[in-house]
């Protein structure tokens, strides 16, 4: 049987490699893919040649973390492009992920290029610590052209250490701001995992109306690589928005999902939320209405692996206002940082 100790200098080694690997790639190249290897795959899997490749969203460097993702939200709208991705193409993102947490960033960045994604490392110029700014890896289209006609979203890993939780944002631009409350946390907390849909949830994919609904199709990017997470035993919060008529009487609802893995984390972020003033429904304690998220599909994996799942909804007024943003930030960064190594 493995000591914690051991554990604990395994994943600390794990982190390091991880955070070596994308520097020096990012070091090496100047272009889209920090990791190297081959180049990128263009958005429908053939090879880019000169004449057809896009520049990468963003180039590798330090950013405000914070304005780079929503300039990325930002762009994502309900007339906006979906395609649903292939079994392969999930399994190469998540496999990309995989590899990138194991720290072997050649076979991340080969798994990732052959569906035209990309691995960059980003330093936060601000929400750092005493060292400087935080450092990020960041797992997206490789081009704009292919992250506007598939919209399968984003990966954010906190190179600070090894990863211990995952905060996943369904529904960007649909649950306006939602995606503010997932920066905060990733910044607020070591070892977070951000994963950000790519698409409004009403976005046209020619499949009908709900194909761009990641929190409840097992056929995405976003789910296949959450899934990815919680096979690692990384605990999930999954954040939403609803509106203020909805549940007039609240601010916030939390639940533990479909499980009941999770029930110990709710308890312990419904009385966080109380804490900075807000007004929470419990789903254990009430019925909330259909804000209960138990028929979210990464929710539903969770409790299958056993690992905590939380599914927080807030209100319009909490997301439209800076300090109650900041608040809730506070109230969901107490609770991950509960959320440590020994759970992997």
């Amino acid at each position: 049987m493995t000591s914690q100790p051991q554990t604990a200098a395994r994943t600390a080694r794990t982190a390091h490699t991880v955070l070596s690997c994308v520097l020096l790639g990012a070091l090496a190249l100047t272009g889209a893919t920090g990791c190297g290897g081959p180049s990128p795959a263009s958005a429908d899997g053939r090879k880019d040649t000169p004449a057809v490749r896009k520049a990468a969203p963003e180039p590798t460097g330090t950013v405000d973390l914070a304005r780079h993702i929503t300039d990325y939200t930002d762009g994502i709208t309900a007339d906006g492009s979906y395609r649903i991705p292939t079994e392969r193409e999930r399994r190469a993102v998540a496999d990309g992920v995989r590899a990138l947490l194991d720290g072997d960033c050649a076979a991340a960045a080969r798994r990732l290029s052959a569906v035209g994604y990309a691995v960059r490392t980003l330093a936060d110029s601000t929400g750092g610590d005493s060292t400087g700014g935080a450092r990020y890896a960041e797992i997206a289209d490789a081009t704009r052209e292919g992250e506007a006609r598939r919209g399968w979203g984003r990966v954010y890993v906190d190179l600070r250490g090894p990863a211990r939780w995952q905060v996943q944002v369904p529904h960007p631009s649909a649950d306006q701001r939602t995606e503010q409350l997932g920066i905060g946390l990733l910044r607020g907390a070591p070892g977070g995992v951000l994963v950000l849909a790519g698409a409004h949830r009403a976005a046209d994919s020619g499949d009908g109306p709900d194909a761009a609904d990641v929190a409840h199709r097992r056929d995405s990017v976003f789910a296949a690589v959450s899934d990815a997470l919680a096979d690692r035993r990384l605990p999930a919060v999954q954040v939403h928005g609803f509106a203020d008529s909805s549940l007039p009487d609240h601010d916030v609802v939390v639940s533990p999902g479909k499980g009941e893995e999770g029930l110990p984390s709710a308890r312990r972020l419904s009385a966080a939320y109380r804490a900075q003033g807000m007004r929470v429904c419990e789903v254990w304690e009430r019925y909330c209405g259909r804000l209960e998220g138990r028929t979210n599909v990464e929710g539903e994996y969770a409790e299958q692996a056993g690992v905590p799942f939380l599914h927080v909804e807030h209100n319009r007024r909490v997301r439209d206002d800076d300090e109650l943003v900041a608040k809730a930030v506070r109230a969901l960064v107490e609770v991950a940082k509960t959320w440590g190594p020994e759970r992997g």
